[in-house]
């Protein structure tokens, strides 16, 4: 069987404990080869049968055997080697968020477009059939107009000391960054793009890092949503869609897990509804983009730019 040969740009812990695990359960992919700048390559290609190790990323892109690139590095790093996998021909698959600004969403895209790759931006959670049952629901008018929505992301930072998540927002380090751009991709693909958004911080004790983020996007028909999203509080990992007719929520909606998912539905009428469903969307998602290239299909339209857009008003407001 053809498969995708998958090359792996640095040694991140979402590669070592999602991404690798979920090509060793791919059909139609492999892992390929794997590259660090700092050594840690040769444990992680021992660990998951990596047949092919770089010191550099350069080395990595110019293997002629590679058909894609996962690309795990720090954010402010995002811009400059997905374009370099672009230029050598390779598709791309890049961390969130994938562009700080949307000028850098504009270079990434131009560049994959001049060079006939695909790239996409690694909110992996679209491909769980948990958001599938919400677009679903919503198209069937199952709470009637959409009239807001709220979507939080937060999660206790144990490791503080060194942790990239630390770093400035100007390189792409804090909470709306690392885990508020979820509540904004998904508020998009639920009520389109905003007209406007806003927010207010809590900084780190560094004072470059939002260790905490809420804020607002307004919509040209009236519309608003809301969001939070923090380094400094419980799990917690959903969105909630109100209509007028009734308020669906997505639990656990965007860490990756095999446990069970809910949707459920709570109508003015008294009526309720609930479903549960269990996947890995990192398999599911590299099973789908990895066929998508041996098909000579396009991978799902990204909104890139207008993600990238809606997080540079978010942090300049």
């Amino acid at each position: 069987m053809k498969t995708i040969r998958w090359g792996i740009l640095g040694t991140a812990d979402i590669a070592r404990r999602q991404m690798l695990p979920a090509l060793q359960h791919t059909e139609n992919a492999e892992a390929y080869a794997i590259a660090s700048a700092s050594g840690k390559a040769e444990e992680l290609a021992e660990a998951f049968h990596i047949p092919k190790v770089y010191q550099s990323y350069d080395d990595l892109l110019e293997d002629p055997g590679i058909d894609a690139v996962y690309i795990p590095l720090p954010n402010h790093l995002h811009k400059e080697w997905s374009i370099k996998a672009a230029e050598k021909q390779k598709h791309v698959l890049c961390e969130k968020p994938a562009a700080l600004t949307e000028a850098e969403a504009g270079e990434i895209k131009n560049a994959c477009e001049q060079h006939g790759v695909q790239f996409m931006e690694a909110f992996m959670y679209r491909f769980h059939p948990q958001h599938q049952l919400v677009q679903k629901m919503l198209a069937g008018n199952a709470i009637g107009d959409v009239v807001t929505m709220r979507s939080s992301f937060t999660f206790p930072l144990q490791h503080t000391e060194g942790n990239i998540r630390l770093h400035s927002q100007a390189d792409g380090g804090g909470s709306l960054y690392d885990v508020g751009c979820y509540c904004i991709h998904a508020i998009r693909q639920v009520m389109g793009e905003p007209e406007h958004a806003s927010a207010f911080y809590s900084f780190h004790e560094n004072g470059g890092s939002d260790w905490a983020a809420a804020g607002v996007l307004t919509f040209s028909d009236g519309r608003l949503a809301h969001f939070d999203s923090g380094m400094n509080a419980a799990l917690r990992n959903e969105y909630e869609v109100v209509g007028t007719k009734g308020v669906l929520r997505a639990h656990q909606a965007f860490v990756p897990t095999e446990r069970p998912c809910r949707v459920s539905i709570e109508l003015e009428s008294g009526e309720s509804y609930s479903e549960t469903i269990a996947d890995n969307y990192y398999i599911t998602g590299m099973q789908s983009l990895s066929l998508g290239l041996l098909e000579g299909r396009n991978w799902p339209s990204d909104g890139l730019a207008e993600n990238a857009s809606v997080l540079e008003q978010l942090i300049n407001s």
